[in-house]
């Protein structure tokens, strides 16, 4: 299951009530000092909104083998450092279906879908109010960039909520609220159970 949606729509919080195995999709960022980082228009700050700001071929490969053997290496990545801290073994075991989430999820719908591994694609929305609100409390409670980076992140992100949204259900995830995310999650979980079920 990848799930997608603005930063601060509530992903992680949905995705640790799901009660599957979690695979965050941020540790895969590019670390602060790689030279293809992406910059905002008209600015100095780094652009980590932008699809540039993370490795997609890593994190593809990292679902994959999760989704073929049960076990990956993947980053742990440090977002107030903007670096690579370490790595640790993501392991779901036996589970037929996990979540991976994160604000880029969307970017690779196509290739999981065409490797065989995508069970749905969700996009949670919130409302560009709340998600601001949401977004900028955390960000200030984990430190993860200075409080004048932050307010100018969130206001272009609010800005440009219901583009990000738009991109996202265009590279092929569906739009809901936390309670249909659930309901689909839900459903996925239990075909994916049963498919197991027969299979074994």
């Amino acid at each position: 299951m990848l799930l997608c949606g603005p930063s601060g729509s509530g992903k992680s919080l949905l995705a640790a009530h799901s009660g599957l195995p979690v695979l965050r999709l941020d540790d895969f960022y590019k670390e602060g000092t790689d030279p293809t980082l992406p910059l905002v228009p008209g600015s100095a700050d780094i652009d980590w909104d932008h699809p540039d700001s993370w490795d997609a071929d890593a994190a593809v490969a990292a679902i994959t083998e999760l989704c073929r053997t049960g076990r990956t290496a993947v980053p742990v990545y440090d977002i107030s450092l903007s670096a690579r801290t370490g790595a640790e073994t993501a392991d779901i075991g036996r589970t037929p279906l996990f979540i991976a989430e994160g604000i880029f999820a969307a970017e690779i719908v196509t290739r999981c879908r065409e490797t065989g591994v995508l069970a749905d694609a969700l996009c949670l929305s919130r409302g560009s109010l709340t998600t601001f609100r949401r977004r900028f409390l955390r960000d200030l409670r984990e430190g993860r960039k200075s409080v004048p980076f932050l307010l100018r992140r969130g206001w272009r992100l609010m800005r440009r909520e219901r583009t990000i949204i738009a991109r996202q259900t265009a590279l092929g995830a569906h739009a809901c609220d936390r309670d249909e995310a659930m309901g689909r999650l839900a459903a996925a979980a239990a075909g994916r159970c049963a498919t197991a079920r027969t299979a074994a």
